[in-house]
């Protein structure tokens, strides 16, 4: 399934697109969705997506400022919508790449090819990185495993994404075929091996390793270790160990 973000700022019409239309039929999952598209912004900034559909008359921020702020994730889709046929508004559309420009009421038959069309090509996409060879997808761990070990403090699996020139779905998804450990796991190991090898510094003290291996809260740096460990940061650095790793 791809992934799907809905915006809109009026619920009923949010709710009617999420619920009444059957996505999972033509290989789409509504991910999320939100009613301002700042909140959706923050979810694509953390979070793989592969198509955005979003009104474009909305408080604070609207589509078309939300199109120009997803040019930074050039593997997502964008579908805009709206009440009206402004040309203006869907001449900022095809200048950002926008997939498809939709009015209100969306018609079921449009929507349907609107999105069969990017399936396909989500389709085709994905078809050419799976017929690459065996040392192509060697490359690909290679890489995102340098990227962890130098930025596993402000490491993503968007930032990952980036320099392996995937999506971040896909890029999760062969990442954790052809590697056998997932992203964020991977990414935590790294993090809570750094801690353990620091914590037998007594230059460090805990809350300065938190931060240090990319955590902003070092409450949940000690949660995270004792749950890696199964001993906490300060039994750890006193010499007791219980981890079965």
């Amino acid at each position: 399934m791809y992934h799907l973000v809905i915006v809109d700022d009026e619920e009923k019409i949010l709710d009617g697109i999420s619920e009444l239309f059957p996505w999972n039929n033509i290989g789409f999952e509504v991910v999320a969705r939100f009613t301002d598209a700042n909140s959706a912004l923050s979810y694509v900034e953390v979070n793989p997506v592969d198509v955005v559909m979003t009104d474009i008359s909305m408080p604070v921020m609207n589509g078309i400022s939300l199109t120009k702020e997803l040019k930074r994730f050039p593997h997502i889709n964008i579908v805009l919508f709206s009440s009206y046929q402004d040309y203006e508004y869907m001449r900022a559309g095809i200048h950002y790449g926008i997939s498809d420009y939709l009015l209100k009421p969306i018609r079921y038959e449009e929507l349907v090819a609107c999105f069969d069309k990017i399936r396909m090509k989500l389709d085709e996409t994905n078809k050419v990185i799976e017929n690459k060879p065996k040392t192509y997808y060697s490359e690909i761990i290679k890489r995102v495993d340098n990227y962890l070990q130098n930025n596993y403090q402000k490491a993503s699996l968007e930032g990952a994404a980036e320099i392996a020139g995937l999506s971040p779905n896909y890029l999760s998804k062969i990442y954790k075929e052809k590697s056998g450990s997932g992203f964020l796991e991977k990414l935590n190991k790294i993090r809570m091996e750094k801690a353990s090898e620091l914590l037998m510094d007594p230059n460090y003290k805990s809350y300065e390793i938190a931060f240090y291996v990319g955590y902003d809260n070092p409450k949940n740096f000690s949660r995270a270790f004792k749950t890696y460990y199964n001993v906490s940061p300060m039994d750890y650095r006193n010499g007791i160990r219980k981890e079965n790793r």
